[in-house]
This record gives structure tokens, C-alpha cells and sequence, in this order.
């Protein structure tokens, strides 16, 4: 991308963000990864009238699996951490998320903003405050249910106790003290009670694994029981999945973790054959996918840590909260969650 659009839409970012006169921005990269990310979010938050300054951590000596989370480079740079702290916002170009050091940056009051995703990405779904105030709709109605169940034609019939774990909203953008959120994103979840999932969920072709980046092409079969995955059948994408949890040696790798619905419809499914480079943060937002994790639920202040982590965006399911249909067949039933063209 044209550095001048970098910066533009660098620019619309951190004033979405709130970013001041007064304030200290902070940009994390690692390695040769995103600098020139980093130079336009400087640039940006100058033109605003903030401070700023860019901590570049060493390039990772070896990587472990194919998105192994919860290690941020930063466990053992204490000063670092500490300078981070200290500023108003961080510009997070790494992926810091699950990782101690995250929180403990949130908890001192600077707000988050992750971006890994492609710049030609990054415009395309430039945040928008209309989008925020549907996103906010979707997270009202989810803190008020005790159960949610999810259902497709294919047979996922699964439900999820809830009311333990707080529900999580994403718009791509933070203004608020202490929040995260990463762009671009625009779908809201939650986390069942560690021993309160139950059910099965089948996957179906175009249904989508990541961090493997790939579609499902064959049915997978997934049974839950308290919380846990007990039994996965199917053809070599269930093989794969159950291979990839079994490496980590890890037995939470099998636990449920957060789940809930996207709602931008400016977000493609088939965005993984566009872009390379990113993490798929487009598939998790399409409008009316139905997504849930397998693996850490410490984001949700859960007690699952697990490096083992899976986002499955489907197609074509409905939501159910306490027995008010949310999701209909990909579709949202509550007209101030649809974008106006769909109303």
C-alpha cells in the first residue's frame, strides 16, 4: 500500500480512538515485522498531538505450532512492560493477546489497539461508529441471557451455559481506559461455565479453521461434554484438527472456549483466498457467521491458559439466547443489528 494511504488510514484510526493532544501513544512491533505500520501510527498520533515513541522487541528465536498464543515476547523485559504501561494507548503490530503481559498493561489503565491484518484489509474495513453502536446492540442483548444454543442443518445442536464469564465486544477501535480491541473486527462473545457446554457441532465444507487459514472440506463431528471436547470423527480435517490439539500435550487444549456471532457485512467468507499474511480476522467478523473456540478462556479472566487455540467461524447456523432467536440461518433476526440496507 501507498505509504500516503498508510498513513491516511492510520490517521482515521487513532481519531476513531480518541488519540489527543496531551496523551502518549505507544507502537509494539517485533523484529522487521510491520515497521512501516509503526512509522504511519507515529505519524498519525504526532499529527494529533500526541507523544509517541516505538519499542522494537528481537524477532522470536524459534515458534512453536502454527499460532501457539500467550507468548509475547515481553515475559521477561520487565522495563518494557513498565514503559508500556505508562502510556495512554498501545498500538499492539505483535498479537500480544492471552498473554499475561497484556493484561497487566490493560490493568494500568492504556488502552489497546491490535493490527496484524493486511493493509489493503485494514482499509477495506475501516471501523465506523454506526457499526460500533451495532456491535453494542448485539453485546446488550448477550450479557442479559443465561443459555445460548446453536443449531445448523448439518446436526450442530449445542448449548452453552452462561452468566459466569463477562461478554466482549469488537469494533475495530478503543477509546475507553483499559480496553482492547483489534482491527478489524465486529462481532461480540462470551464464555460458557467451564463445565457448561454440552452438545454436538458438526462442521461443514466452507466452515472455516483457523489459524490453519482453510475451509473445512469435509464434515467434522465434534461432541461436547461439561465443557470438554471428548470425541472429534470425520475425514483428514478432523484428523488434522485432532492432530494439531494432540501435539500441544496440553489436555485444556480440548476445552471450550468464548463464542458468539460477527456482524459486518462488509466482511468477505471467502476472505481467505484474497489476502495472505494475516490471521483471519475478516472470517471471524462476516456478517451472521456463528463462531466458538477451542482452548484459553484466561481472556475472559477464565482459568484456561492453554497455548492451543482455535477460531471456527460457520456458515448458515442459528443463535438461540434463551430461546429468542438471535441468528437465523446466517442471518440476524434483531433489526438494530442489521446494517441499514438490510433493515
Amino acid at each position: 500500500m501507498d505509504h500516503n494511504l498508510l498513513n491516511d488510514i492510520c490517521l482515521q484510526q487513532l481519531t476513531l480512538s480518541g488519540v489527543h493532544e496531551g496523551e502518549t501513544i505507544s507502537v509494539l512491533t517485533r523484529g522487521d515485522e510491520r515497521v512501516d505500520y509503526a512509522d504511519s501510527f507515529m505519524w498519525a498520533a504526532q499529527k494529533l498531538g500526541a507523544a509517541t515513541f516505538h519499542l522494537r522487541l528481537p524477532s522470536p528465536a524459534s515458534a512453536s505450532g502454527a499460532w501457539a498464543v500467550g507468548e509475547s515476547g515481553l515475559g521477561t523485559n520487565p522495563l518494557a512492560v513498565e514503559a508500556l504501561q505508562r502510556t495512554d494507548m498501545l498500538v499492539d503490530l505483535t498479537f500480544l493477546l492471552f498473554s499475561k503481559e497484556q493484561f497487566a498493561i490493560q490493568d494500568a489503565g492504556t488502552r489497546i489497539l491490535t493490527a496484524v491484518e493486511p493493509a489493503p484489509l485494514l482499509a477495506r474495513l475501516m471501523p465506523t461508529r454506526e457499526l460500533r453502536e451495532r456491535v453494542e446492540i448485539g453485546a446488550e442483548l448477550l450479557v442479559k441471557a443465561q443459555t445460548m444454543r446453536i443449531t445448523s442443518p448439518h446436526g450442530t445442536d449445542v448449548t452453552y451455559e452462561l452468566g459466569v464469564y463477562p461478554t466482549m465486544s469488537e469494533y475495530g477501535y478503543t477509546d475507553q481506559p483499559g480496553r482492547w480491541d483489534h482491527w478489524p473486527a465486529a462481532f461480540v462473545f462470551t464464555g460458557g461455565a467451564d463445565d457448561g457446554v454440552d452438545g454436538t457441532i458438526v462442521l461443514a465444507p466452507g466452515d472455516v479453521l483457523l489459524p490453519f487459514n482453510t475451509y473445512v472440506q469435509t464434515p467434522v463431528h465434534i461432541t461436547i461434554e461439561r465443557g470438554f471436547i471428548r470425541d472429534i470423527r470425520g475425514g483428514l480435517d478432523a484428523e488434522l484438527l485432532s492432530s494439531y490439539i494432540r501435539s500441544f500435550d496440553d489436555p485444556r487444549g480440548y476445552g471450550m472456549s468464548h463464542v458468539g456471532w460477527g456482524l459486518d457485512e462488509r466482511a468477505h467468507w471467502h476472505g481467505l483466498t484474497q489476502f495472505g499474511g494475516g490471521m483471519g480476522m475478516e472470517l471471524r467478523s462476516f456478517y451472521g457467521n456463528v463462531m466458538f473456540s477451542i482452548g484459553p478462556n484466561n481472556e475472559l479472566g477464565g482459568p484456561n491458559d492453554t497455548p492451543c487455540h482455535f477460531d471456527i467461524p460457520m456458515r448458515g447456523c442459528s443463535l438461540l439466547l434463551d430461546d429468542e432467536l438471535i441468528v437465523d440461518a446466517g442471518e440476524l433476526t434483531v433489526p438494530e443489528m442489521r446494517p441499514a440496507a438490510r433493515r
